[in-house]
């Protein structure tokens, strides 16, 4: 069996939605430089839908698909949708991801969460910290 499933090989070897958003309404960074992988979304907000998203990320082949696929899982979804992303899902998305490196879908799960809070705090719109407050995205980071 290989260790990578054919989605996972697409959205490293071609990435969807990679790049910065110029004026973007949110950004989101996350990642540690000692585990190596630093993800940075970006999104472009319009009537509460993400209505274009882009990313940057530094690491490995599982870091790039996750946040390849994160990106196009909220692609023009509402934010109530977008909220509701998890790790579980841009794994499921990806027909799997070997166990060492599952640190990097919940690093693209964090990094969607945090352009979402940048985006309500820079708009001053209420929103559950908690539920977008960072977590340990690496055990061996920590």
């Amino acid at each position: 069996m290989a260790l990578y499933s054919e989605k996972v090989m697409d959205h490293f070897l071609h990435p969807r939605n990679v790049g910065e958003l110029e004026n973007a309404d949110g950004v989101g960074e996350v990642g540690n430089a000692k585990c190596g992988d630093i993800m940075k979304i970006y999104l472009k907000i319009e009537n509460d839908t993400v209505t274009d998203v882009k990313f940057n990320t530094f690491g490995c082949g599982s870091a790039i698909a996750s946040s390849s696929m994160a990106t196009e899982l909220i692609k023009g979804k509402p934010l109530s949708e977008v909220l509701k992303l998890t790790n579980q899902a841009v794994v499921e998305a990806l027909d799997g991801l070997p166990a060492h490196k599952l640190h990097c879908s919940v690093l693209a799960e964090e990094a969607v969460k945090a352009a979402l809070r940048d985006y309500y705090e820079k708009n001053g719109i209420p929103h559950d910290a908690d539920l977008l407050s960072p977590g340990v995205h690496c055990e061996s980071c920590h």
